[in-house]
């Protein structure tokens, strides 16, 4: 529905929240829902060893009131806000998470964390916790594509600036408040947004990703006690999106609420590394069938703007190799495969993966869309060979396969050594909209004997 005249994004969004009932989510969305957490769910475990996961926990526990929420994978227990926190770094730390490709929001991570939180401590039902997680994600994508592309253009992490969004208005729906509450939420949110894309290639990325969700669980906290913003915080003068971009586009927020789904635009990573090199792999393994590595003299990566600002860099750890233009190519082309263990430490320092990254030129072609890649070979004998990839696997033209999410999910659980609870796993959040407490399957997914680590 439009915004009626005289009304705000954040009271138009608020209403949207507060009167949106689960009967009318379409099926398909409702899917939609259960894939996103089955591939957050996994990517969260399968990075829950890392020590940038396993440093935050620690930070958190010193601090942790008396509430003991679930932290994926781990065996700390934390107050809602501490394991929001911890979770979402975990969901994104390997850059294997969901992805709304106009934005570049990994829509996820910052939502899903308060609410699984807020679900386990209060006993709400699978359905509830799926409805709030599709309304949140759904104001999260929509304020984003107000304020695309330049507020990312600008340096603004956009998953965490509008995330935060995202978890205030979920964790309003689970709370239960009201459409002025929601609305006061989201201006509460607006003044809790940050994170910056000079620091994706390091673990202060995944700071802003944990403030945005534990961030958006106190906004709506606050807008429950009767905490007040100020009506136009999202748009007004001197509101969020003037001070963090250009005047928004206030359509793509309040048109078509409730019939039209941004949120159902979402996909999925095959690769743990930016959605943007996405193409540059599937261009580097089709082309790798057909040439060995010793024959390449040269590499040619072509794309758009953004490939460039994201992955021309110089790389000196692995976390570089998820942003890197040079590393995307040179591991594919190499290996022939480029899972988690294709931007490891490992393949960081493989001498034949330096080696062919040093012959990786990349240039820009503006006239290819985002998202594409144009791959060129030149052969020690001369020839070229070239592969142009307009739609990367699991993008919307090629969406992954909710078997091949799965498969996704059993890797992440097998890389902690919990590959033996995967296939209960996926029943239960396969079948999560029927579950009337969803806290046991929360709970299984940390670990039995926690400790706080003073």
């Amino acid at each position: 529905m439009p915004a009626s005249q005289g009304s705000t994004a954040s009271s138009a969004l608020g209403a949207f929240v507060a009167n949106s009932r689960w009967e009318g989510i379409p099926p398909s969305l409702r899917h939609e829902a259960r894939r996103s957490l089955l591939n957050f769910l996994g990517c969260a475990l399968g990075a829950s060893s890392d020590p940038a996961v396993a440093s935050a926990a620690r930070v958190m526990a010193r601090f942790s009131a008396a509430g003991r929420a679930t932290v994926i994978g781990r065996p700390e227990r934390l107050d809602e806000m501490g394991a929001a926190f911890v979770n979402a770094i975990a969901g994104n730390l390997f850059d294997y998470d969901d992805t709304h490709l106009e934005t570049v929001i990994h829509p996820t991570a910052p939502v899903a964390p308060p609410l699984l939180a807020l679900a386990e401590m209060n006993g709400h039902t699978g359905a509830a916790l799926l409805h709030a997680f599709v309304l949140g994600a759904e104001v999260e994508c929509r304020i984003g594509t107000a304020v695309s592309p330049g507020h990312y253009d600008r340096g603004w992490h956009i998953t965490s600036t509008a995330g935060v969004f995202g978890a205030a208005a979920g964790c309003a729906k689970l709370l239960g408040l009201d459409a002025a509450q929601t609305a006061h939420a989201l201006g509460i949110a607006a003044s809790q947004s940050a994170g910056i894309v000079e620091n994706l290639p390091t673990a202060a990325k995944n700071v802003g990703m944990g403030n945005a969700a534990r961030n958006g669980l106190l906004a709506a906290l606050l807008a429950r006690e009767g905490y007040l913003a100020a009506p136009t915080a999202i748009e007004g003068p001197l509101g969020w999106a003037r001070a963090m971009g250009d005047m928004p586009d206030l359509a793509r927020i309040t048109d078509g609420l409730g019939s039209q789904w941004e949120f159902s635009r979402n996909t999925y990573k095959p690769y743990p590394a930016g959605i943007v090199f996405h193409s540059v792999i599937d261009a580097c393994l089709e082309l790798r069938a057909r040439v060995a590595p010793g024959d390449i003299a040269s590499v040619t990566v072509e794309g758009d703007q953004l490939l460039l600002d994201r992955g021309d860099r110089p790389i000196r750890t692995e976390r570089d190799c998820r942003v890197s233009i040079h590393h995307a190519a040179a591991v594919a082309l190499t290996k022939g495969s480029a899972g988690l263990e294709a931007f490891s430490a490992e393949a960081l320092h493989d001498p034949e993966v330096e080696a062919l990254r040093r012959k990786v030129r990349p240039g820009l072609d503006a006239g290819l869309p985002r998202g594409a890649a144009r791959v060129t070979l030149r052969l020690a004998d001369g020839r070229e060979l070239t592969s142009l990839v307009a739609d990367a696997r699991g993008s919307a033209a090629r969406p992954l396969a909710d078997s091949e999410l799965e498969a996704k999910f059993r890797k992440n659980c097998a890389r902690v050594g919990r590959g033996a609870e995967a296939e209960r796993w996926i029943a239960e959040i396969w079948n999560l909209e029927a579950e009337m407490e969803p806290a046991g399957l929360i709970r299984s997914l940390g670990m039995d004997g926690w400790k706080v680590e003073g």
